[in-house]
């Protein structure tokens, strides 16, 4: 329904009640709904999930139509972050927010601050849902009050033509709400815990749900040690349990995102259920690592299983773990993977220990020649060190050509000193086509940073801190933070508008007319930035 056609409808209903309502002014109505499209979170899940849909079915057609998201931990950033997005490129195509359980535990936990380990209260993550949402809501309200604005002046003037772009531009305005990828961990639980939790989420306005295969109770950092995966089953009845969550609420096409992180796990907790040879139970015990039993008075309370006609005791740690053999991690991941996308899975994250192409490519083409529409989301982790790795690539690459790295020590290349070389410009380069390039070899549809902004945080807070405590005083925040912002058009410098006193005093007037005692006037200290 156009701007008119609001204006319209709701002029009819107030007329309707015979004069009662003739303080209520219908255009200023059609104003509030345009600025509240999304009456609730299931209707922002069920908007966004076709986003995606559209978007992977687009990526299936063309790779080169890859998809980003940047983590975020506090409403504002992701506010400002869909700004940005869109005063820079125009539209918000192909860019979409995540959710880190990472930056929950570590900054949103009534505790304090937590390890990545499922700790933290698991009611934090679908709020902090809602929280982003509304403040992309309340991006969407203070973008559109100013082309109101702006349209009541250009009608004042009697500038016709500009009265009729800004209501085209208000007719087909594009919406700063996109898909959030919400990380739900392990489940925080078994099947059911993780269906409650599901619910909560979607309910938030969650479209896309990340779930991973570890133990829930001694769940990991996906880049730390000690990680202890589930059998497949146990995993599988919890990807159902967030399938059933989407359909109950009515949001059919809801994305759930598998995650896999046996390439760096070692270890499981129990033994898999098998009923027969070959069964996805038996495929799991397959890989444990296990020593023949040939002496029976050997067994002290120890589980065993039998292998190829022979009675094998699975080794078990002193923690009552199994663990799997060695070098098995690529081949556990791959039957992960496969697994998760033939039982309701749409996409697939696999968890690895450094950005490289070919190692990832080489798991995905094993997947496709199962599943060949396979897709990843894959985290652009700050636990690499990029520099690092790129330039030990480069330097790989270099020396198996036959090219002389003499210059150049394998065991420094983070040095200062190799900045400007020309090994750390090509590793550059390499990183910033990775993205691309990875969407294209190694069927990655979703790029994603986990943290960037608890590191961004840190570093202009260091910078600032380095600047107003030191010698510059105010004119390092002056200098380093406001002039900045004023430069760089950025909306953040006038903060009562940001924070919402513009549409407040709009609806001040909607509702006490003349006599409303707006904020925006002449004396108003943010008109010193209206330059």
């Amino acid at each position: 329904m156009t701007y008119q056609e609001q204006f319209n409808q709701i002029g009819q209903l107030v007329a309707s009640y015979n004069g009662t309502w003739d303080g209520i002014d219908p255009e200023a109505v059609a104003r509030m709904r345009l600025q509240n499209r999304f009456r609730s979170g299931i209707d922002i899940a069920r908007y966004t999930a076709g986003i995606m849909r559209r978007d992977m079915a687009a990526y299936d057609a063309n790779p080169a139509e890859y998809t980003q998201s940047l983590g975020c931990w506090h409403g504002f950033i992701g506010q400002q972050k869909l700004i940005s997005i869109k005063k820079h490129f125009g539209t918000t195509k192909g860019r979409y927010l995540y959710l880190s359980g990472w930056m929950v535990a570590a900054l949103r936990s009534e505790f304090g601050p937590l390890p990545d380990q499922s700790m933290h209260e698991k009611t934090s993550v679908p709020a902090l849902i809602e929280e982003l949402y509304t403040f992309l809501k309340q991006a969407d309200a203070r973008e559109l009050g100013m082309m109101f604005r702006n349209l009541d002046a250009a009608r004042a003037a009697g500038n016709e033509i500009e009265a009729q772009r800004l209501l085209h531009a208000i007719d087909n305005y594009e919406t700063h709400v996109v898909p959030i990828i919400a990380d739900i961990d392990a489940g925080f639980g078994n099947a059911e815990a993780t269906y409650l939790l599901a619910k909560k989420m979607i309910e938030a306005g969650a479209c896309a749900l990340q779930i991973e295969n570890q133990v829930s109770d001694e769940k990991q950092c996906g880049h730390q040690d000690g990680k202890v995966t589930v059998p497949h089953e146990d995993f599988l009845a919890k990807v159902r349990a967030c399938r059933y969550a989407f359909l109950e609420l009515g949001v059919d096409d809801g994305i759930i995102v598998t995650r896999t992180d046996s390439l760096g796990a070692g270890l499981t907790k129990q033994i898999a259920f098998s009923k027969e040879a070959g069964d996805i139970g038996d495929q799991y015990n397959a890989f444990l690592d296990c020593e023949e039993v040939t002496d029976l008075s050997s067994l002290r309370g120890d589980v065993v299983i039998e292998r190829d006609g022979k009675l094998m005791r699975p080794k078990r740690l002193p923690s009552n773990l199994f663990q799997f053999r060695e070098g098995t991690g690529a081949d556990r991941c791959v039957l992960d993977c496969i697994t998760s996308l033939q039982n309701g899975a749409d996409l697939l994250w696999i968890e690895t220990e450094k950005p490289h192409i070919e190692q990832i490519a080489g798991m995905v083409d094993r997947i496709r020649e199962v599943i060949p529409n396979a897709k990843l989301v894959y985290n652009n982790s700050p636990s690499f060190n990029w520099t690092l790795n790129f330039r030990q690539q480069v330097f790989d690459a270099w020396a198996e050509a036959g090219k002389d790295v003499s210059a150049y020590d394998r065991a420094k290349l983070m040095s200062v000193d190799y900045d400007d070389s020309a090994l750390a410009a090509e590793a550059d380069e390499k990183i910033r086509t990775f993205q691309k390039d990875a969407a294209a070899r190694a069927g990655i549809f979703h790029h994603l940073i986990t943290l960037p902004t608890y590191h961004t945080a840190a570093l202009s807070t260091d910078n600032l801190a380095k600047e107003y405590f030191g010698e510059a005083s105010m004119l390092g925040y002056v200098k380093g933070v406001q002039r900045k912002e004023i430069r760089e058009g950025i909306a953040c410098v006038k903060h009562q508008n940001m924070s919402g006193s513009d549409i407040g005093d709009d609806h001040k007037e909607y509702f006490a007319g003349e006599a409303a005692l707006k904020a925006g006037g002449a004396h108003n200290t943010m008109n010193q930035f209206a330059a």
